[in-house]
């Protein structure tokens, strides 16, 4: 199997495969902040926010300026806009072939309307034909019997 690495968009597309470090670029946007108040929304410890800032800091998504006793992290976009030019190599690759594909089973969909439409304003099974009912099978256990006291 021939694998594909590119050193400067591997880090990138690893990093925002985190939903944390996503949402740190995403309040990023908005300006500088410290690391405090980077961490604050997060339910983790200072030490593991920090290891999320450093794979951030490694594919060069933000940078770190220190302001005596303050850290403050700052957006740095270059990587995103190469990632997004590699994606927006490919939609142009897919979309034509999903618009294909759309129209392929519209026309299959308008020459063999075979399949009833779903309905959907109802969630449950589709009922049998048969008017019939099925009892539910038999346990084979009995009740729960008396609990442990500790």
């Amino acid at each position: 199997m021939v694998k594909f690495s590119d050193p400067t968009l591997d880090p990138v597309f690893a990093a925002l495969a985190d939903a944390t470090r996503r949402q740190v670029l995403e309040r990023l946007g908005d300006g500088a902040l410290s690391v405090t108040e980077l961490a604050q929304p997060h339910a983790m410890s200072l030490t593991g926010f920090m290891k999320h800032l450093a794979v951030l800091e490694a594919a060069g998504l933000v940078s770190r300026t220190k302001e005596g006793r303050v850290v403050r992290v700052e957006l740095t976009a270059g990587p995103m806009q190469a990632a997004a030019g590699w994606i927006a190599r490919y939609e142009a690759f897919w979309n034509p072939r999903l618009d294909a594909l759309g129209r392929y089973l519209y026309h299959q969909e308008e020459v063999n309307p075979s399949w009833p439409a779903p309905d959907r304003s109802t969630r449950s099974a589709p009922r049998s034909g048969s008017s019939g009912t099925t009892r539910s099978p038999r346990t084979k256990s009995g009740p729960p019997g008396p609990s442990r006291k500790r």
